[in-house]
């Protein structure tokens, strides 16, 4: 069963929109660099975001956010986990990141396995 992984950032103050624009599309373009060791091929199946653009008023300073899917908890697991570019990744946020949620769900399943 596929696997939603939604990622919510706020970026710091005065974080250049260049650095911002950067930043989200590298995001976006893990779909593509991410390459399971196994099977040598790309894993996530499919990958969007963007800036937030809500007019509810509740999004407590998150600014973009970004909708990745994966074809299993073990696909999920292992970028979360192990993915040597996905790492590289997290690691470039410090200093432009001011806060990140993640939430990860099945669809359909309302109950914590």
């Amino acid at each position: 069963m596929s696997i939603t992984h939604i990622v919510l950032f706020q970026f710091k103050a005065g974080t250049d929109t260049k650095v911002i624009k950067d930043t989200c599309d590298r995001m976006i373009g893990l779909k593509e660099d991410c390459v399971h060791p196994t099977s040598n091929k790309p894993y996530i199946k499919a990958s969007s975001g963007g800036a937030d653009n809500s007019i509810e008023g509740i999004q407590n300073g998150i600014t973009h956010a970004f909708v990745v899917e994966f074809f299993s908890a073990e696909d999920r697991d292992y970028y979360v986990r192990e993915d040597p570019r996905h790492k590289a990744f997290v690691q470039s946020l410090n200093g432009v990141i001011e806060k990140a949620q993640v939430i990860d769900f099945m669809n359909g399943v309302f109950d914590k396995l």
